[in-house]
């Protein structure tokens, strides 16, 4: 049994580096440029108020600072189901 271990702490670390991934694409490209406030943060209110004047890169940047988000929410949804399953097959 102890191959069988080894295989599944290896799965493990692999999911917790895909989850430091997207924790830190999404603080730094998702957020990127910082300074005065995140730039997804300023689209987001400029799309809440309507997007009047957005153009076709406004919506491109939207896309490109939202994905690491995404992926974010992704990783964190795979690996909330791994552990609950793993939790149910312990018991």
């Amino acid at each position: 049994m102890p191959l069988i271990r080894d295989y599944m702490q290896g799965q493990k670390k692999e999911q917790n580096n895909g989850l430091r991934l997207a924790f830190m694409l999404s603080l730094t490209l998702g957020l990127a440029p910082f300074f005065p406030e995140p730039h997804l943060w300023g689209k987001i209110k400029w799309l809440w108020g309507g997007g009047v004047g957005m153009q076709a890169m406004d919506y491109f940047d939207v896309v490109l600072h939202g994905t690491p988000w995404l992926f974010l929410i992704v990783m964190l949804i795979i690996t909330i189901n791994k552990r609950l399953k793993s939790k149910e097959e312990r018991k």
